[in-house]
């Protein structure tokens, strides 16, 4: 079923969205909250709460692509499961210490504040990434988005364990300049 008819029948509040949705992304959603949770059993409930959230928004949101929109909301509820099952066990989130250097912390600012520099900040990444050969742009996408092992960007790309481990650091440390550069770090 097409994106559109699945929206549609989201607007008609037809339960039959759900089930849509699962056939045509529940694989991806999996291995996406997966990845990031570490766990089969918690990306199963991440992709139900997903498709919950997907549910309560959709209307108003209208979403034309529906795939990414999915992949957003999963992400966001895998790294909050993954966060409050792993408070102060190992000492924070390991893709989010990586960009620690890269991506300023927001959390002494303003509510106001921190809106207006988050959209900033995203669009600052987004050009980045475009900027970026798509070799490198795929790498830094599959770990910082999707969540993957380097052993699995590695495989994913076709490139070295060693290679994508300086790239990502190369790639981090250019988006870092950047920021740094427009002032948003």
């Amino acid at each position: 079923m097409e994106d559109a008819a699945i929206v549609a029948l989201f607007w008609s509040r037809d339960e039959d969205a759900i089930r849509q949705s699962q056939n045509k992304y529940s694989a991806m959603l999996l291995g996406i909250s997966e990845s990031l949770t570490g766990s089969r059993t918690d990306a199963e409930e991440c992709v139900n709460d997903a498709l919950l959230a997907a549910w309560n928004a959709i209307p108003p949101a209208k979403p034309e692509k529906l795939g990414a929109y999915f992949a957003k909301l999963v992400r966001r509820i895998s790294i909050s499961r993954y966060r409050s099952a792993h408070a102060e066990k190992r000492g924070g989130f390991l893709i989010e210490t990586e960009l620690t250097d890269a991506i300023p912390d927001s959390a002494q600012q303003d509510p106001a504040e921190r809106e207006l520099e988050k959209g900033m900040l995203t669009e600052t990444v987004n050009r980045f990434l475009k900027e970026l050969p798509q070799r490198k742009r795929v790498a830094f996408v599959l770990r910082y988005f999707y969540g993957k092992s380097v052993e699995e960007v590695a495989k994913e790309t076709g490139m070295r364990t060693s290679n994508v481990k300086v790239t990502l650091m190369r790639t981090r440390e250019a988006l870092r300049k950047i920021l740094e550069k427009e002032g948003l770090l």
